[in-house]
């Protein structure tokens, strides 16, 4: 039979309870700390997927509402960084919000890609709000097919 530990809690002593130390957590407790109320309205943070398929990896990223010139892709050696900005869609001063949860502001994401990847060939499309990089792998880190030949004798 195995060896087994059995472990107690310690039964509830209220001589150790201090009731200046429980109040003063009390006083310093701030309810709206700790709820979640979203992020801020200045807070704008893309989300992005990176992928491997067979030739290539594909870096696509959700940037609804960034236009096209406000968004910057750069590369220094094997490093790929993507950054913008979207503006708010604020209207005039007749018009009253109850409610502004929509993200905003500039946003910068780095990606370190490996040493196959061709990144001379970068290409980047923004369609719909989908921002698309695709980063070619270098013809001698693909995946190539080796034929076995059988030899005279029959042997493989």
């Amino acid at each position: 039979m195995a060896n087994l530990t059995r472990r107690t809690v310690p039964a509830f002593n209220p001589l150790q309870v201090r009731p200046l130390h429980v109040m003063d957590a009390l006083l310093r407790w701030e309810p709206f700390r700790e709820a979640d109320l979203g992020p801020p309205a200045s807070a704008y943070a893309p989300a992005f997927d990176v992928k491997e398929i067979k030739d290539a990896y594909v870096i696509q990223a959700d940037l609804p509402g960034v236009r096209e010139g406000a968004l910057d892709v750069t590369v220094t050696g094997t490093v790929v960084t993507v950054s913008g900005k979207r503006e708010p869609a604020l209207g005039g001063a007749d018009e009253r919000y109850f409610a502004l949860e929509r993200g905003y502001g500039s946003f910068s994401r780095t990606f370190t890609l490996p040493e196959g990847a061709s990144v001379d060939d970068l290409s980047a499309n923004l369609e719909q709000g989908v921002l698309t990089l695709h980063v070619p792998k270098r013809p001698e880190v693909q995946p190539r097919k080796i034929t076995v030949k059988k030899d005279d004798r029959g042997n493989t």
